[in-house]
C-alpha cells in the first residue's frame, strides 16, 4: 500500500509540475502548448532534401516493400552523402499517382555509407516549406530576436504548414525575448490579424499581447472589443488580450481586470483568463503592476468555491503570508469544504509554517486529526520542489518507417 501510495503521490506532482511549465520555463505566457518545430527537427537531421519522387519498385520481399527515388530540388542541409548527387533512393515503397508529381521533403542521416530517410513530409505543388526551412537554418544560431523576426515574416503565409510552424517558434520562446521583437513591430499588421475572421483563436493571446507591446492608446479599443464580444471572450488567448490591454491603458484594463475577478456569476474561465493574467504581471512586468497590486486582486478569488485553490496556490508560490488568518479562516466554511480547496489551504499552512506562528499551530493541529493527509501534502510539496532531471538524449534507430 505505502509503494501504491508514493506512486501516486509522484504522479500527482508530475500533473501539476506540467500545468505551471510554461510559466517555471518562461515560454510563451500566452501560447498553447509548443510542439517540435521544422528548425528544431533538423537540427537532429545530417541531412534534409526537397523534390519529386519517381521511379517506385514494388518489392515484397524487401524491409519496406522496395524502393523510390528522389529526384532532388533543393538542398535544405547539406551532407557530403549528397555529393552534387542529382537524386537518391530511399529504401521504400512510395505509391504514385500517375500524371501526379508528388513532391516530399526527406530528413535522413547517414549510417556507414547508407542513407536512412527517417521522416518524409509530403509537400504540395506550390510548397514553399523546403525554402522556409533553409532560411531557418541559416539563422538558427543568431540572438533570439533575429530568429523570431526571421519566423515573424511567416506568420500570415498562405501556407497553412508554414505558418503554424512559424507560430510554434514563437510559442516555444521566452517572453523576454519576443518582447523586445514586439516593441518594434507594426501595431496595424498586428491589430489587422486581430480582426481577421480567418486568423486562429490560438494565436490571438501571443497577438495581443504583442499588440500591448508595440500598439498605442488607441488600440487598446481593438483589445476591448475582443474581450466583450461574447462569442470570443472564452476562446483560448484572451489572458493575452487582457495583457495587452492593461499594457495600454494600466489603469482602465487593471480595474477591468478586477472586475472580472470579483464577479463569480462571471464564466469560470474568463475569471481564470483573469488569474492567469495577473500571474504575467507578477512573473513578468512588475513595472507596470506591481507584485503587491497583484497580490490583492488574486485574493479577490480565495472566497469564490470554483476557483479559491488557484488563487490559493498562487498566494502560496508568492509568499503572501500576511493573508494567513484569512486564508486559514476558510478550512471550516462549508462552502470551502472540498479536497482541491482543503489541500490548497493545507499547503500554504505548511510553507508559511516557518515564517508564520498562526500557520505552525494549525499544522500542528492538523497533524494530531489527519496524519497521513499532512504527510502526502508534505511529500508532494518535496516531490514539487526537487530539480528535475535532465531528459535522456534523443535516440534513433537506424531502421524505421517514413513518416511525416
Amino acid at each position: 500500500m505505502k509503494d501504491l501510495r508514493r506512486i501516486l503521490l509522484v504522479c500527482v506532482a508530475v500533473a501539476l509540475l506540467n500545468v505551471s511549465s510554461a510559466w517555471a520555463f518562461h515560454m510563451c505566457p500566452f501560447c498553447p502548448s509548443a510542439s517540435s518545430t521544422l528548425t528544431r527537427d533538423a537540427a537532429d537531421a545530417q541531412l534534409i532534401v526537397a523534390g519529386t519522387l519517381t521511379n517506385a519498385k514494388f518489392d515484397p520481399n524487401a524491409t519496406f516493400q522496395g524502393t523510390t527515388e528522389l529526384v532532388i530540388e533543393n538542398i535544405v542541409k547539406d551532407h557530403a552523402y549528397l555529393n552534387n548527387k542529382k537524386s537518391i533512393v530511399l529504401e521504400r515503397y512510395l505509391p504514385l499517382e500517375k500524371d501526379k508529381p508528388t513532391k516530399y521533403l526527406i530528413f535522413g542521416d547517414v549510417f556507414n555509407g547508407k542513407l536512412d530517410a527517417y521522416r518524409g513530409v509530403p509537400l504540395s505543388k506550390d510548397s514553399k516549406i523546403d525554402v522556409y526551412l533553409k532560411g531557418a537554418l541559416e539563422i538558427k544560431d543568431k540572438d533570439a530576436s533575429t530568429r523570431l523576426s526571421y519566423f515573424f515574416k511567416f506568420l500570415d503565409a498562405t501556407e497553412v504548414d508554414v505558418s503554424q510552424d512559424a507560430f510554434m517558434e514563437f510559442a516555444a520562446s521566452d517572453y523576454k525575448d519576443y518582447r523586445h521583437l514586439a516593441e518594434k513591430l507594426s501595431p496595424e499588421s498586428i491589430a489587422k490579424w486581430l480582426q481577421d475572421e480567418g486568423t486562429p483563436v490560438s494565436r490571438f493571446g501571443l497577438y495581443g499581447s504583442m499588440l500591448g507591446h508595440c500598439g498605442k492608446t488607441e488600440h487598446a479599443d481593438v483589445l476591448r472589443r475582443i474581450l466583450e464580444d461574447k462569442d470570443k471572450r472564452l476562446l483560448s488567448g484572451v489572458d493575452g488580450i487582457l495583457a495587452g490591454y492593461i499594457m495600454l491603458r494600466p489603469k482602465e484594463g487593471w480595474e477591468y481586470l478586477r472586475r472580472t475577478l470579483s464577479e463569480k456569476e462571471k464564466d469560470f474561465m474568463q475569471r481564470y483568463a483573469a488569474l492567469r493574467t495577473a500571474r504575467f504581471f507578477w512573473e513578468f512586468r512588475p513595472d507596470v503592476i506591481s507584485q503587491k497590486e497583484v497580490i490583492t486582486a488574486a485574493t479577490l478569488l480565495i472566497e469564490q468555491d470554483d476557483i479559491a485553490d488557484l488563487a490559493i496556490e498562487d498566494l502560496r508560490k508568492w509568499e503572501a503570508w500576511h493573508l494567513t488568518d484569512q486564508i486559514l479562516g476558510l478550512f471550516d466554511r462549508k462552502s470551502h469544504d472540498v479536497p482541491i480547496i482543503r489541500r490548497a489551504i493545507m499547503r500554504f499552512a505548511l510553507s508559511s509554517a516557518k515564517n508564520n506562528s498562526k500557520s505552525a499551530e494549525f499544522v500542528t493541529a492538523m497533524r494530531k486529526k489527519e496524519a497521513d493527509w499532512v504527510k502526502d501534502i508534505e511529500e508532494l510539496l518535496l516531490l514539487e520542489s526537487t530539480p528535475k532531471p535532465a531528459p535522456a538524449p534523443k535516440s534513433k534507430s537506424p531502421e524505421k518507417p517514413l513518416t511525416k
